[in-house]
């Protein structure tokens, strides 16, 4: 006999459950579109924030007086800070990174962030704008971060941390400069940390141990730099992270520990360990470095100005491992891992040399990916076209490829023969907690159109927004849920689901100015419905001997409880399907009904499929 579980029942003890998204919130690419596209009912889609179309409030910048804006575009980093005081109706505040670098005496040069704060409307769940009165006397809907007057500007701002202890947010500087003459910047002078210089009089928010040093102003760039969300404005650069590519980051439960990642080729991940939890001014960075027995990361002197300018040289030299550009890092409570992507480029070997000459080391899945291609990854033609999310777990400092990108095609595949699952160049990475499941979230971000990463005759850089249940220890692209796509010339980012687990926010950036209206400026999304996704659970009988399947009515997945050949019959008998050597197969594309389930010992079950 099945025991079926409501979902409020999964926590009984000694309850093994599994559970899935009722309803199927998959899509079809389509290859040339000029819209976003989302799944079914019973999701809804909200666009939030318009790029070059809404107002954003202004400070006073270079002599300008207050005032209003059109917004910034190329939005980037989504981070959302949850509103905790009571008796507030308010979900919290939505944080939106602008990558494009623009010179503007209005708003500030460089890219930067726009804030705004929702609520949830209660009787449909859509998410509406709060009107706001912030201290310094702006009032509106939408308010741009103040950079110049705190922090003496930023750039190119694209990945971020959101503390998912405080909802506390960090801006990623990508931008890697290497000198005045490649800023866009009214300032090119010296710049005192913490005292500002005649442009950024106000410019005073420095940092203990540095305050009073001063730098060229290229090598104020390229930080992570938190912001208050509530105010809109920005707090402090962290000098004692490094300065970095910085693309993404993730602060761990116990409110001490901050994994970093840059997005370079080569590119470090770092490790800082506050020596106060919530203070991370005082503290330990290191580098990581995997081919060492014992503790993998090596600590860094972040108190001497000279070596946080220059990481990466100090770093390598010591050994420090290599990546091909990380971009964005999550972590996930269900399982106290920590993900990231590894978003590959078409010829990082050139790249990958420099970090080697002065004693950079490869990562084993660098590695062995290499000699899978007969070559080394410092040889230029080391191929790493399609990228990869990575593992690493906190507990045994083991890393591991937990998805590979992929399939890896020629350039003579035609739509009609192109795999229906495929993941190109993950670049954005976060977390939607619905039904007590967790899912990460992968945003892709082309970097070519070679290699297959789209059908062969399609120009568009199709990206596409894929969900993958991370209960799946080793997933496939089989196990990847495609609920998004943006539109044509666009990439998909800043995806994160609201702590409520009702709506996942996320960017379309840069797109086609030939798409309509608002599709062509970059937009903020919001897609709600997911916690109205009813779980259907089921656990076999542990009384009950041999071939077990579940979960039982199903709309996508099928699990068993082991590995087996399995035919699938239809409900009068005709054989539909063989699968050999599986644990679980897809049947999304199969029609509702009753089917049967046969294992290679003679055992039959019933299966009820529900789409």
């Amino acid at each position: 006999m099945k025991k079926f579980y409501s979902l409020t029942l999964s926590l009984l003890v000694g309850v093994v459950v599994f559970g899935q998204i009722a309803f199927d919130p998959s899509i079809e690419t389509d290859w040339i579109t000029d819209e976003v596209k989302v799944g079914p009912s019973p999701l809804t889609t909200q666009v939030l924030f318009i790029g070059g179309h809404h107002q954003v409030q202004t400070t006073a910048t270079y002599g300008n007086a207050a005032g209003t804006q059109l917004a910034k575009q190329w939005h980037d980093f989504i981070g959302f800070t949850p509103d905790n005081e009571a008796g507030t109706q308010d979900l919290g505040w939505v944080s939106v990174n602008h990558e494009m670098v623009v010179q503007d005496d209005k708003i500030g040069d460089g890219g930067g962030m726009t804030v705004f704060k929702i609520r949830r409307d209660p009787t449909t769940d859509s998410l509406v704008i709060v009107n706001q009165t912030l201290g310094d006397g702006r009032t509106g809907e939408f308010f741009n971060v103040d950079f110049a007057n705190t922090v003496g500007e930023t750039g190119m701002n694209c990945g971020g941390i959101m503390s998912i202890v405080d909802g506390r947010i960090w801006t990623a500087e990508e931008w890697f400069r290497t000198s005045n003459g490649s800023i866009a910047d009214r300032d090119t002078g010296m710049f005192t940390i913490g005292t500002g210089t005649a442009n950024y009089p106000n410019a005073t928010s420095g940092f203990p141990g540095f305050n009073g040093q001063t730098v060229e102003k290229f090598q104020n760039y390229n930080y992570m730099v938190e912001i208050d969300p509530r105010e809109a404005v920005a707090i402090r650069k962290q000098y004692n992270w490094g300065r970095q590519g910085f693309e993404g980051g993730c602060i761990t439960p116990d409110n001490t520990t901050v994994y970093l990642g840059e997005d370079g080729t080569p590119g470090l991940f770092t490790k800082f360990v506050a020596d106060t939890p919530g203070d991370f001014t005082s503290g330990t960075t290191y580098v990581y470095k995997q081919d060492v027995s014992g503790n993998p990361w090596i600590e860094v002197n972040n108190a001497n100005l000279d070596t946080m300018l220059n990481i990466q040289v100090h770093s390598y030299s010591r050994g420090a491992t290599m990546f091909n550009r990380i971009e964005w890092v999550v972590y996930n409570t269900d399982n106290d891992k920590i993900y990231f992507t590894e978003t590959g480029r078409d010829n990082p070997g050139g790249r990958f040399s420099n970090g080697s000459a002065i004693g950079g080391t490869h990562a084993a899945h660098t590695m062995a990916r290499a000699t899978a291609q007969g070559t080394h990854p410092d040889s230029s033609d080391y191929a790493d076209y399609y990228g990869r999310v990575m593992e690493y777990d906190p507990a045994t400092d083991q890393l591991r490829v937990y998805i590979e990108g992929g399939p890896d095609l020629n350039d003579g595949v035609g739509i009609s023969e192109y795999p229906e699952t495929h993941l190109s160049n993950p670049d954005g990475l976060g977390m939607l907690y619905v039904n007590n499941k967790a899912y990460l979230i992968i945003n892709e971000d082309l970097n070519g159109t070679s290699r297959g990463r789209v059908p062969a005759g399609v120009s568009n850089r199709t990206c596409e927004l894929y969900l993958v249940d991370t209960d799946i220890a080793n997933p496939t692209w089989d196990d990847l849920v495609r609920i998004a796509q943006v539109p044509l010339g666009a990439e998909v980012t800043g995806a994160t689901g609201t702590p409520d687990g009702k709506t996942i926010l996320f960017n379309s950036q840069h797109p086609s100015t030939s798409n309509p209206f608002p599709y062509n400026n970059s937009c903020t999304i919001a897609v709600t419905g997911w916690d109205r996704s009813t779980v259907s659970l089921e656990e076999p009988n542990k009384g009950e001997k041999g071939f077990n399947l579940y979960p039982n009515p199903t709309t996508r997945f099928v699990y068993f409880n082991e590995a087996d050949d399995v035919a699938i019959y239809n409900a009068v008998g005709q054989l539909i399907k063989v699968y050999r050597d599986v644990k679980r197969i897809d049947v999304a594309h199969m029609d509702s009904g009753v089917y049967y389930v046969r294992n290679s010992a003679g055992e039959t079950k019933k299966l009820v499929i529900q789409n």
